[in-house]
């Protein structure tokens, strides 16, 4: 009867992966010096969701606004912008305004000239 040969495990390797995301965590991860003096942060819970003076804002219900005049052709619109706001526009839609609406916003505006449509979106925090 043969011997069965024991394989010894890989420990040297696992402890070299070990090693390097131990490496790779204290590089990646940045730690502040707490500041030398308590401070208070703002609280922005109560504040109104505003639209910026410069943004196309598309409802719910179709209806675009840009600042406190209502937009009903978009051609008209765009023609009515200063040369300098032309090349990028920044479109805000309702969450509720239906998609398709909001592609044909851009791509409309795209045809017109806008070298750039950006959307703006609400940022989700942890």
């Amino acid at each position: 009867m043969r011997a069965r040969r024991q394989t010894r495990e890989p420990t040297i390797a696992l402890i070299n992966i070990v090693f390097l995301m131990l490496v790779f965590f204290m590089v990646a991860g940045t730690l502040a010096a707490p500041t030398e003096t308590p401070v208070s942060l703002v609280r922005t819970a109560e504040l109104e969701g505003l639209a910026p003076p410069d943004v196309l804002v598309i409802h719910a219900d179709g209806e675009m606004q840009y600042g406190r005049d209502t937009v009903s052709d978009l051609e008209a619109f765009y023609e009515g912008l200063p040369n300098a706001a032309r090349s990028q526009i920044r479109l805000m839609p309702d969450r509720a305004a239906p998609a398709h609406e909001l592609i044909g916003v851009a791509g409309q505006l795209r045809s017109l000239g806008a070298d750039r449509v950006l959307i703006v979106t609400e940022q989700a925090l942890p």
